[in-house]
């Protein structure tokens, strides 16, 4: 199952953590992953190009099933990096009520 966290302060996201695998379907036609997937690189490359900041990025290059995104605190206002965070955290609930047997977003 994948695993979705948040890392928010009062008023701001400051992150997100993804974790685990689907198995949703056969290596390479997992449609929960590939969905997954696609919006968390599409947020990362948004906050680079769009919202202008360098976030930190870790993530298992080899074996996937780890990516957790940080912004330092000069970045936590920005108002386009906010929008991204809050467009991602939509579209993975929105996966999480479709599929729920293989994602879940914690708190």
């Amino acid at each position: 199952m994948i695993k979705v966290r948040f890392f928010e302060t009062r008023q701001n996201k400051r992150g997100f953590e993804i974790t685990g695998h689907a198995d949703s379907g056969i290596y390479g036609q997992d449609i929960v992953c590939a969905a997954v997937s696609a919006l968390a690189i599409s947020t990362i490359n948004g906050l680079e190009k769009l919202a202008h900041i360098d976030p930190k990025v870790d993530a298992n290059e080899e074996e996937g099933g780890h990516l957790r995104v940080e912004l330092n605190s000069q970045e936590l206002n920005n108002s386009d990096a906010q929008l991204l965070l809050a467009n991602l955290e939509l579209g993975l609930q929105d996966i999480e009520k479709n599929y729920a047997n293989y994602i879940k977003i914690t708190d």
